[in-house]
């Protein structure tokens, strides 16, 4: 797995790679650290790479779209394929999260 985070137009964009599953999950929590003390600054989570996500996964993005909030920020979603958007369908992430 590997994250990778710019700043593009006034968000901060984390580009996910890989397969973020549970033996993944501990080192994209540390890699996503910087998203939590980000100001009011919107967080994008580009899942164009991103082949896989699991409970932890989902755990991790829950985790920064509360963090978010409390900021008055906005967490979106971008690039996410069928799978993944089927998975954040049945799980009803769909609905708390905002799609690009």
């Amino acid at each position: 797995m590997k994250t990778t985070i710019n700043e593009q137009d006034g968000a901060l964009v984390a580009l996910l790679e890989g397969r973020l599953d549970t033996a993944a999950a501990a080192q994209t929590q540390r890699d996503l650290e910087p998203l939590l003390d980000c100001g009011n600054k919107d967080i994008v989570l580009d899942c164009s790479g991103l082949e896989y996500i699991a409970s932890s996964g989902l755990r991790l993005f829950l985790t920064l779209l509360k963090n978010a909030k409390s900021r008055g920020a906005t967490v979106y979603i971008t690039g996410a394929n069928d799978t993944i958007n089927e998975t954040l369908t049945v799980t009803g992430f769909h609905n708390l999260f905002r799609f690009k």
